[in-house]
């Protein structure tokens, strides 16, 4: 059974855009309009949906399902579009933690840059994607990465690169669960440690 998930933030210092602002924008819209320049008002109208409608530094989001927490995402900068498809975008970089049943810290992701889906709970991550099995001791290196909330899945099409105790593997992709204990990888190379007496 798939529970709704509730999204708790806790802002610091939230910043919102001027609705003065908005107001001229939308009046000299108006204006040009009336003017019959169409390309400069559809300029101005695309410059207008890439201001978000929120701003916030130093953030918390709690992910939570039944009131379980499940996860929780931190950043220095929080960027909030809203509109059909609404989304929040954490463009000087972001860390999640993510949770076991006992609330222990199982898996953490990072990156340089991020962006997540309202509606289709789709997270992005770009740039030094790091991807940590805190229990386990592995650790994923990417380029590029897609966390599905709702499959409970990670993915990566490009360049991998998973450090564990004994072995340092690198491939062309992944596919894994969220908490990087069970992953597959797409034409897999590189070195490993083997035992004598396992042979």
């Amino acid at each position: 059974m798939v529970c709704k998930t509730q999204v708790l933030l806790a802002l610091k210092n939230a910043i919102y855009p001027d609705p003065v602002f908005f107001f001229f924008l939308f009046f000299v819209a108006v204006m040009l309009t009336g003017c019959g320049n169409d390309s400069e008002t559809a300029s101005i109208l695309e410059q207008s949906k890439s201001v978000p409608g929120m701003m916030a530094k130093n953030i918390e989001v709690t992910f939570s399902d039944s009131g379980k927490i499940q996860a929780k995402l931190y950043s220095i900068l929080l960027n909030r579009y809203p509109g059909t498809d609404p989304y929040m975008e954490f463009p000087k970089g972001f860390k999640v933690c993510i949770y076991d049943s006992a609330m222990n810290v199982e898996t953490t992701i990072s990156g340089n840059y991020g962006n997540r889906k309202d509606y289709s709970r789709i997270m992005e991550a770009r740039g030094n994607v790091v991807v940590r099995n805190e229990l386990k001791k592995q650790q994923l290196n990417t380029e590029h990465l897609i966390w599905d909330e709702n499959k409970r899945k990670i993915y990566s099409k490009t360049s991998v690169k998973i450090t564990t105790n004994n072995m340092i593997l690198f491939g062309d992709g992944l596919e894994s669960n969220e908490s990087f204990t069970d992953y597959s990888i797409l034409n897999p190379h590189g070195q490993m440690v083997v035992k004598k007496d396992s042979i």
